[in-house]
């Protein structure tokens, strides 16, 4: 077990620099979830902490030594990838145990370990088979298990869930977060999946263009995101944005109507206009003409509760409602955002005001 400490850590490849200059603390048995879009380097991060990378700046910590230099071999690192990467034409006991053996250990030390992994992860019946012979997320257990093997200070999973279906990538997901419980090992984990991060994470490191837009545990960073970014990419659906104006000491949308002034106390200081940022759920019906005039163009039962798609104040918004509602296109709705729960941001600089009408 180990902690990682990350030092205006800088890669780049050629004259392309992919990760500016990070500063990241990762503390020892902490569960920690990179994610961002596509491109926006969290895997290679992940790939720099395992030695698969070169650093070209900054130091990189692993417990107490500088491993800036040292080959991924001599890390004390396990990582699990996205395609599994098992031997076809070995079983599953050789799998996991290949890695021990090349570290010449005795196949009385081996046994063990393979029996122990193998029940932690429940694939004792599938020890003699080869991975043709197993379902993806049989598969994923494997990988996971050859990891585990090794007894590795950190383990880095490199987005493994995303060959996945959706039923068996929630049993997994669940399956891996239950497991840092178990072990009590260092994990870094990787997705572009915000749902993953979500669920997984004891704090989420949300990425773009190399560069940490927030670190904060999942309510943190959902209740309270730092900027447009962050509040755009974390939620599902994504949080709803409305341009508003600042007029004596009031909010107005572009249509003209007002936002109730007790909602954002203090927060328009200073500003002439600004950004007003809604999650679907935080919409509020209520009666004609006392809140944000929405007309549906689209309805999606989800059981539990309906999504509605609308138009208002110029834009297209989301509602999260009751199911009881039973909205139907064509018909307008009246909304307003629950008390304590919207957001405004800065246009020009995209972060977030808190009440006081300061930047975050």
């Amino acid at each position: 077990m180990a902690s990682i400490t990350m030092r205006n850590l800088v890669k780049n490849y050629g004259n392309v620099t992919v990760i500016p200059g990070l500063d990241l603390e990762i503390a020892d048995e902490e569960f920690i979830v990179l994610v961002g879009p596509s491109g926006c380097g969290k895997s290679t991060l992940l790939r720099v902490l395992a030695g698969l990378e070169a650093i070209d700046g900054g130091d990189l910590m692993i417990g107490d030594r500088r491993v800036n230099e040292l080959p991924a071999a001599k890390r004390d690192i396990a990582m699990v990838f996205q395609d599994y990467a098992l031997y076809p034409h070995m079983t599953v006991r050789q799998n996991m145990a290949f890695a021990l053996e090349m570290r010449g250990l005795s196949a009385a030390e081996i046994a063990p370990r393979i029996e122990e992994a193998a029940k932690l992860l429940d694939i004792q019946p599938y020890l003699d088979r080869r991975p043709k012979a197993l379902s993806g997320g049989q598969r994923q257990r494997v990988a996971m298990g050859r990891a585990i093997v090794r007894d590795p200070q950190v383990f880095l999973f490199d987005e493994p869930l995303s060959n996945l279906d959706a039923k068996l990538r929630g049993q997994v997901r669940a399956e891996i977060k239950t497991l840092s419980k178990k072990l009590r090992t260092t994990m870094v984990f990787v997705t572009h999946d915000q749902i993953e991060a979500m669920t997984m994470a004891d704090r989420i490191v949300v990425m773009k263009a190399g560069i940490i837009q927030q670190v904060g545990t999942p309510e943190e960073v959902y209740e309270n995101p730092a900027n447009l970014f962050v509040a755009s990419f974390i939620g599902s659906p994504s949080m709803n944005f409305l341009p508003v104006e600042v007029q004596a000491d009031q909010l107005r949308l572009v249509d003209g109507s007002l936002l109730p002034t007790t909602l954002m106390a203090g927060q328009a200081a200073g500003h002439k206009s600004l950004t007003l940022g809604i999650r679907p759920e935080h919409f509020e019906v209520v009666g004609e003409g006392q809140g944000i005039a929405a007309d549906i163009r689209l309805v999606e039962p989800l059981g539990s509760d309906t999504l509605v798609h609308a138009f208002a104040a110029g834009q297209e918004v989301i509602a999260r409602v009751s199911p009881d509602l039973r909205p139907v296109t064509g018909q307008r709705l009246w909304l307003s955002p629950a008390s304590g729960k919207a957001h405004l941001f800065d246009p020009e600089t995209e972060v977030r005001i808190d009440g006081t009408g300061k930047v975050n």
